[in-house]
């Protein structure tokens, strides 16, 4: 026991890490590129942030354990939407200008089409193949539709191109190495506590790959760019499904777990639909309404734990 998890903080570090180095050296070689901000904001930044779940539930799926990634891309977007979200609005209430309906449209439109995928029980690589054109599909409409927002500078400086290649190898070995760590202890958790890998997904690698989104929303919220902290839970809400979750099909296609269909997947639908609900017609997420979201997180989790 003791082993397992001393392996999944280890995994849990590395990604960390490697997600952290990882943004930083393809964000400063995009600059050193000329790479517009808006590409570098929705491709390169969106990709590199999802890393760490990308890994996770790669490696699980290829492992033969399809619970645990389908868990991870479920969990994951919950943690964002409840969790983090939640956290941020606690910290500094987040002031809603008007931005990220659209693409808070596209994260509910996605959530629906994983349920549909569930409930159907389809499990193809030609399905992964659809999810990845979705995704560039919707980075294509992004890119001939930007918001005004979409413009603004990153006055943050860029590091030397030759740091920032080290800081993009380095975060790849460590987002490897950790991935790698994190699930094999993770699977071997599950057998030791007697949940499922669904329930060890949705909740302990969850929540541990949505780390770099959940420092990241802070720091956002706390300098005053709640757009910032927004648009990276529903950046990372929309590639979670879309990039993560057809990559997984891709090369594991196994049917996403039913389990998931009892009421992780109806409360990620709702979760999708109240924001995008808020987003249009509320001013803030505040306080109040951010430790809701953190309850809802916590019920939910010591719900899923207690099976």
């Amino acid at each position: 026991m003791i082993e397992a998890i001393l392996f999944s903080l280890a995994g849990l570090a590395g990604l960390a890490v490697g997600g952290e180095l990882l943004v930083r050296g393809s964000v400063g070689i995009a600059r050193h590129l000329g790479i517009s901000h808006l590409i570098t904001g929705l491709v390169i930044v969106g990709a590199a942030t999802s890393m760490p779940e990308m890994v996770a539930s790669v490696e699980a799926a290829l492992m033969g354990s399809p619970e645990l990634a389908w868990g991870n891309i479920v969990g994951s977007n919950l943690a964002n939407t409840l969790l983090i979200l939640g956290v941020c609005a606690l910290v500094m209430p987040i002031a809603l200008t008007g931005t990220g309906k659209r693409d808070g449209v596209i994260a509910l439109l996605a959530t629906l089409v994983l349920w549909a995928v569930t409930a159907l029980q389809i499990g193809s690589m030609w399905l992964g193949v659809v999810l990845l054109a979705l995704l560039v599909a919707y980075i294509y409409w992004r890119y001939n539709h930007p918001r005004p927002t979409d413009e603004e500078v990153d006055d943050e400086p860029a590091p030397a191109i030759g740091l920032a290649g080290l800081f993009f190898v380095s975060g790849l070995v460590l987002l490897v190495l950790g991935g790698n760590l994190l699930v094999g202890a993770a699977i071997d958790l599950a057998e030791l506590i007697g949940v499922s890998e669904t329930v060890i997904g949705l909740t302990v690698v969850a929540v541990g790959t949505s780390l770099p989104e959940l420092a990241a929303s802070i720091a956002a919220a706390v300098r005053g760019k709640p757009g910032l902290a927004l648009g990276n839970v529903i950046g990372s809400n929309i590639y979670n499904i879309l990039l993560i979750g057809g990559v997984t099909m891709s090369v594991a296609p196994h049917p996403v777990p039913a389990s998931l269909l009892t009421y992780q997947l109806v409360l990620l639908a709702v979760s999708a639909f109240a924001l995008l609900v808020m987003l249009a017609t509320a001013k803030q997420i505040g306080r109040v309404a951010g430790a809701a979201l953190v309850m809802i997180f916590a019920v939910n989790t010591a719900m899923s734990l207690a099976g």
